[in-house]
């Protein structure tokens, strides 16, 4: 057998014992590792086993095919042996993803940030349009959505808006997202019918918590005031928004969506906590050299990612250089086959790169 995993199958093993031991609930963060790491190596175990099954057969199989005398007896020990080899072939490779490193955020909840960039009112609808295609899609994977803020343009259309989409493997699902999208079309206000370009940005932040980052209160800065509207109107009479500056780096979050001001409070330590976290990340993977395995390209953020081309009704994804198109589609919330494109390529480029370091 090309692999041999039975090192796994006894840490899954241990990982369960551990489970079952009530002094880990007195640990949140253990339980955290001890589940994580669970998560991580079950689907390659689980393929392991199916694998050595597979292996088993084909050497029963083997073995009757050297000492069956029987013809129909032999007829069926080569068929058991053809479909053993095709099933450990198919293994083989599905292994070979499966031991791939995980991205550690995979199975978190996300904070998806859509912000209108360039091209005024016209980037402000096309912001408007993604997130609400965002939004369909989550529901249609039956993630849970929570609008946390959204700051309107002149028009009404969205200047800015944050989310939060919930439920396992959200930042999976949603990770290849972040950076730069750009439009092509012609605006309904354009009277000489030419085709404008307009831009916005995207962000894909993993939700976190205390124990993935520390925030100390000495260094965060938070003041009060009346939430409003994009035009000035009061939402209420009390100072429920929340505007949150961490000193040490200068990021700042605001929010006002919720009419309490201790849901707002609670939703800007959450986004600043994960604005942290993805800058720490960032800037670790860069120390240690890690873009080349976590990452399919070592893209520029402040390249496009992405050209939505209504006109001519393409989507052309840069990074793999496919287009895909049914834009109308798209834009409602059939994102499936570019993320999956996306995950798949970006399997095959780890793989790849695996391949070559051990070479």
């Amino acid at each position: 057998m090309k692999f041999n995993l039975d090192n796994l199958v006894a840490e899954l093993e241990s990982l369960d014992q551990k489970l079952q031991d009530p002094e880990i609930f007195k640990d949140q963060k253990k339980i955290r590792e001890v589940s994580s790491r669970k998560k991580k190596i079950s689907q390659a175990v689980e393929l392991y086993i199916q694998y050595k099954n597979a292996y088993k057969a084909y050497d029963e199989a083997q073995e009757m095919l050297q000492t069956e005398k029987d013809p129909e007896m032999k007829e069926l020990a080569k068929m058991q042996k053809d479909e053993s080899e095709a099933d450990i072939a198919k293994l083989e490779e599905d292994l070979k993803f499966a031991l791939l490193p995980k991205d550690k955020n995979d199975d978190k909840n996300i904070i998806v940030e859509v912000r209108a960039w360039t091209g005024w009112e016209e980037a402000a609808l096309f912001a408007w349009e993604l997130a609400k295609s965002y939004i369909l899609f989550a529901e249609a994977e039956w993630f849970k959505v929570e609008i946390d803020e959204q700051t309107l343009a002149e028009s009404g259309w969205v200047k800015e808006m944050i989310m939060t989409i919930s439920w396992e493997w959200a930042y999976k699902r949603f990770k290849y997202e972040w950076w730069t999208h750009r439009v092509q079309r012609i605006p309904e206000t354009e009277s000489k019918w030419r085709v404008h370009t307009s831009a916005i940005t995207v962000a894909v932040l993993p939700e976190v918590d205390e124990i993935d980052i520390e925030m100390r209160e000495e260094d965060l800065e938070i003041k009060t005031c009346r939430a409003s509207w994009a035009w000035g109107q009061h939402i209420n009479k009390t100072d429920s928004a929340i505007h949150m500056t961490h000193l040490p780096t200068w990021l700042a979050v605001f929010c006002q969506d919720w009419r309490s001001q201790h849901k707002n409070k609670e939703k800007a330590y959450q986004i600043l906590r994960s604005k942290l976290y993805a800058q720490e990340e960032e800037k670790r993977s860069k120390e240690l050299g890690e873009a080349r395995l976590s990452q399919v390209w070592s893209w520029d953020r402040s390249e496009k990612i992405r050209t939505y081309n209504f006109p001519q009704d393409r989507v052309t994804d840069h990074r793999i250089g496919q287009n895909f198109s049914w834009i109308p589609q798209i834009m409602m919330w059939r994102l499936t086959n570019i993320v999956e494109a996306l995950a798949l390529a970006d399997e095959q480029a780890k793989l790849k790169a695996a391949w070559e370091w051990r070479i």
